[in-house]
């Protein structure tokens, strides 16, 4: 249903290294720029730009597939890494369904910025 999505940012630099580090592991990249910064896997289907000077951006939550678990516990331990806040380490979220599997960390901006996988180990 989605073709791409944007996300404003106060800087630009700080939460295009975040992204550069936490959508590694799934195998998203830094795909164009500069500007606004696209990335994905084979074309920008997400976009990270400028919030206007004035502005303080409204925090959203992501959800990016990851491709089977070892890439959603890649992806933590990228943010972690990176120095982000988690939300929820890695885990099973039943109550989702069964074969939710999904952590949860904040970006530079307090985005609530998850990876998921929805099949089993």
């Amino acid at each position: 249903m989605l073709d791409h999505f944007s996300v404003a940012v106060r800087d630009l630099k700080a939460s295009g290294a975040f992204y550069d580090t936490v959508l590694a592991p799934l195998g998203g990249r830094r795909i164009m720029e500069p500007g606004p910064i696209g990335y994905g896997v084979d074309a920008p289907d997400f976009w990270v730009e400028p919030a206007p000077a004035d502005s303080v951006p409204a925090p959203v939550h992501i959800a990016f597939t990851a491709p089977d678990r070892a890439a959603v516990r890649a992806f933590h331990d990228a943010a972690v890494a990176a120095g982000a806040e988690v939300l929820h380490a890695p885990k099973v979220w039943p109550e989702y369904h069964a074969g939710y599997y999904g952590a949860f960390v904040r970006d530079p901006d307090g985005n609530n910025v998850e990876a998921v996988c929805h099949r089993p180990e």
